[in-house]
């Protein structure tokens, strides 16, 4: 005779936990991580002081921190995803602290584009809001899901106003390298609340949404590669990358072109932080109640407005701070929209690489929207071609998100002769040719800037890399 087997408890790591503490443990380390990597631009006077450097290679470090930011994210996904989120967010707080441990001892121009260039950025890709807005995606039911989403992109606006007048009052006071050494100590907070967030894809996978574990990544990256939807998407959220990071690199700067003084650029910097907050919680409530897709190209369509009434409207200080209020609103309301309608397509299996794939077309826009949108206001005398280039693409990606399904795909077609080009040769063309056609535009443009003067007659500006964390001076 053999006796009944007794119910076994569940493993400690798929115990259920109470969705509010998920939530606020993924907020705090989303926080945390786009806290710290807010107080760059802090940095850049001091270290270049301190290494005898210029402007430039600061801004190569961090140009190197974004796109290898980029680059590790969808590797940061897979093994969220096979692994478990909570191991690789505890991984990326280790790195992202030995990151900015290690910039505190750069004397070098070579030891910063390491340290905070490529270890933080695969710090930064590892902690980042995506792998956790994956898990969440995946944890929280599909009713509160979307609220779940927003309220974590909102967090980071959190952290930014905390840690980015801490970290210039230890500069002011005790000198960069401490305040690099402090924020190091802070990031490893990520280790506290990751565990919130353990278990792979498959712990929390629903399969009544069609992303069971029995499916293979190589299949759900077919299954993407031919998804036209798919591929809009990833081309609509590179528009994002390019608006936030023009509007925060170059903003200082148009103020002062047109006559505006810092601190009122700094205050609309400021707002644009404050009002993310709410612009990110309404997304995501909405989100849940109406069609992701629509919404998102009421938001591009909406920024594209608010560019144009930028420019066109009379320069002025109440013009420059209801522009930070307005753009804030509209900031980061696409990432908990744009996140959800990827796990809408796919499931929740694969969440945090697809998703991964889809950021990493955000850091080519914000690559894009930084350096070469400086280039190009170098080139005309002036932003307006770049204002101009935003509110285009605004109007691209709110038509792109008109036609977007957010449904479930269908399945490839059955593989016949050659095969089409992977992901990653479509992201590549794909930013081969959005770089040329800002190149080609902004050429164009400051051409007739110039009035058909000679080459003689127009002094060539030297070629400058321009960083994605614009400094701001604040008498």
């Amino acid at each position: 005779m053999t006796s009944p087997a007794l119910p076994q408890p569940a493993p400690r790591s798929l115990r259920p936990q109470p969705l509010w503490v998920i939530i606020a443990a993924g907020s705090v380390i989303t926080a945390l991580s786009l806290g710290v990597r807010s107080t760059f631009g802090l940095f850049l006077d001091p270290v270049i002081d301190s290494i005898g450097s210029g402007r430039g290679a600061f801004a190569l470090a961090v140009a190197i921190q974004n796109l290898v930011w980029g680059l590790s994210q969808p590797v940061a996904g897979a093994f969220a995803d096979r692994y478990g989120s909570g191991r690789v967010l505890g991984a990326g707080g280790l790195i992202y602290a030995a990151g900015m441990v290690l910039m505190s001892t750069a004397t070098s121009t070579g030891s910063l584009y390491l340290s905070a260039g490529f270890i933080v950025g695969i710090g930064t890709g590892a902690a980042s809001f995506a792998v956790v807005l994956a898990a969440l995606g995946r944890i929280a039911p599909p009713e509160r899901r979307s609220m779940a989403l927003g309220i974590a992109t909102a967090m980071g606006s959190v952290g930014q106003f905390l840690l980015v007048p801490t970290a210039q009052r230890l500069i002011d006071g005790r000198g960069w390298e401490a305040a690099a050494v402090v924020l190091g100590l802070v990031i490893l907070a990520v280790l506290v609340f990751a565990p919130a967030l353990r278990g792979s894809a498959a712990d929390h996978t629903d399969p009544s949404e069609g992303a069971g574990d029995a499916v293979p990544l190589r299949t759900e990256l077919r299954r993407a590669s031919h998804s036209g939807s798919y591929r809009m998407l990833n081309l609509a959220f590179f528009v994002c990358g390019f608006h936030v990071t023009f509007v925060a690199t170059h903003l200082a700067s148009y103020a002062e072109d047109v006559g505006q003084t810092r601190e009122i650029a700094a205050s609309a910097l400021a707002l644009i932080g404050l009002f993310n907050i709410f612009g990110s919680l309404t997304a995501g409530a909405l989100g849940g109640r109406y069609s992701k897709s629509k919404l998102l190209s009421i938001i591009y369509a909406l920024r594209a407005v608010v560019f144009a009434g930028f420019v066109l409207l009379p320069t002025g200080g109440t013009t420059t701070l209801v522009f930070g209020a307005l753009i804030g609103l509209l900031w980061l309301s696409t990432v908990p929209l744009t996140s959800g309608i990827v796990v809408s397509q796919f499931g929740t299996a694969h969440a945090g690489t697809l998703f991964g794939i889809v950021f990493l077309s955000h850091q080519v826009g914000a690559f894009v929207g930084a350096w070469m949108g400086g280039s190009l206001a170098d080139r005309a005398g002036s932003y307006d071609p770049v204002w101009w280039i935003s509110v285009g693409l605004g109007v691209m990606a709110a038509a792109l998100h008109l036609v977007i399904d957010e449904g479930p795909q269908p399945d490839p077609p059955v593989r016949t002769g050659l095969s089409p080009a992977p992901l990653g040769g479509a992201a590549a063309l794909l930013a081969l040719v959005g770089t040329a056609a800002v190149l080609t535009v902004g050429s164009a443009a400051a051409s007739a800037e110039d009035g058909g003067a000679t080459e003689e007659d127009v002094p060539r500006p030297t070629p400058q890399l321009f960083c994605p964390i614009h400094p701001i001076q604040i008498d």
